[in-house]
């Protein structure tokens, strides 16, 4: 009986020794190669291998993509027919909820510069006159046509431009765009209401 144990385990012993021993070149069997080996790119380099490939690649989200956690798209395109029908869209954000003090300071580093601190056209490039630019900007709480803007137009101005005035489309957020949108049209009610205030009649 010993010597049978004995051999057992010489034999075992040298079969674990004989599958250790050298390289081995068979990678056996791979369950989904595809995942366990996929194909790696550098994530920088040019797209054209991929296309040579038959790989289509442009490095884009797939249209109609949402970000988790952001606002849905703006529906309407840039052309005519959009700017009219923008004055349908209603503000999503409650202007309850908008933190004021964030919403000024995306609205003095974005649109300031032109349209001025008190939104009044008057910013460092127009400076009643005297500065680079040779045409006005909006006065967003004395001019008629600023005062009476549908939200959703005010939305689509800032997110394609309009006239003279570029786009921010890429440059903030759908939520930051409404918060902008919120924030004027609170300083446009809050001026209507000094207005009001300053034309009513002394009391006796």
């Amino acid at each position: 009986m010993r010597k049978i144990e004995l051999l057992t385990g010489t034999v075992a012993l040298s079969l674990v020794f004989a599958a250790c021993g050298g390289v081995r070149r068979d990678e056996g069997r791979v369950y989904m190669p595809d995942m366990a080996y996929s194909r790696a790119y550098e994530t920088y380099a040019s797209t054209a291998a991929l296309q040579e490939a038959g790989v289509h690649y442009n490095a884009r989200p797939v249209e109609g993509t949402i970000a988790r956690g952001a606002m849905a798209s703006y529906p309407f395109a840039n052309d005519s027919v959009g700017y009219v029908r923008s004055a349908e869209v209603k503000n999503p954000i409650d202007p309850a909820t908008v933190d004021m003090t964030e919403a000024e300071r995306i609205y003095l580093i974005n649109c300031g510069i032109c349209h001025g601190t008190k939104l009044d056209g008057n910013g460092p490039l127009w400076k009643g006159g005297d500065g680079p630019y040779t045409a006005a900007p909006r006065n967003l709480i004395g001019d008629p046509l600023a005062l009476n803007m549908a939200e959703g137009t005010m939305f689509h101005s800032i997110t394609y431009g309009k006239n003279l005035m570029g786009g921010y489309g890429s440059q903030l957020s759908t939520k930051q765009r409404w918060e902008i949108v919120a924030y004027i049209k609170l300083k446009q009610k809050e001026a209507g209401a000094t207005a009001s205030t300053a034309a009513a009649p002394a009391g006796n």
